[in-house]
């Protein structure tokens, strides 16, 4: 189990790193190489977990993987943000069609028994986060197409992570509040 863990983190790191490794090589070697690591990323990926999100992510990855590799293209590397996003954006908005939200399904690994006011406001914060992958989709599809690969990086490979960092310190201080208020604290 101590190697799985590990095998985990160094998979989530990669795959945090990704942009930095699509920068440094860029110049370094040929993109259907990159392909490569793109693919094999979806199919650890589709080892560690078996979940709609493990395989809409993998699949999108092995789709931007073989266009990268056959057209030897960067631009579909680079579009592997995007695709994260998209994928996100479909399952986050399809748990606000068929309940329990992403969210709400979130808090319930901690908090089986959600009172009514937490389930409204679970659903609020997965409606947030849709648009957040919107606008977040959208700057890294902007960065992808016509910034250069610096600001592709900077974007991609920081910015875009401190704001979902931004977005969870904020929304936590808020459900503080929120349970505070309706005496759940």
């Amino acid at each position: 189990m101590h190697d799985w863990r590990i095998g985990g983190g160094l998979l989530a790191l990669v795959t945090l790193a990704y942009p930095l490794i699509v920068y440094f090589s860029l110049d370094r070697f040929e993109p259907r190489w990159l392909a490569l690591l793109l693919f094999g990323l979806a199919l650890l990926r589709l080892a560690a977990s078996r979940t709609a999100l493990a395989w809409g992510c993998a699949g999108g990855a092995f789709l931007f993987a073989l266009f990268s590799w056959f057209g030897n293209a960067w631009m579909p590397l680079k579009l592997y943000p995007v695709g994260v996003n998209a994928i996100l954006l479909v399952i986050f908005a399809a748990s606000l069609v068929y309940p329990p939200s992403a969210i709400e399904r979130l808090a319930r690994l901690r908090e089986p028994d959600l009172p009514p006011a937490a389930v409204a406001y679970t659903r609020r914060v997965t409606q947030l986060w849709c648009v957040f992958f919107v606008l977040n989709g959208a700057v890294a599809c902007v960065t992808a197409l016509w910034a250069s690969n610096a600001v592709w990086t900077l974007y991609n490979g920081f910015i875009s992570y401190c704001l979902i960092g931004v977005l969870m310190a904020a929304e936590w201080l808020v459900r503080r509040r929120v349970r505070a208020r309706n005496g759940l604290a």
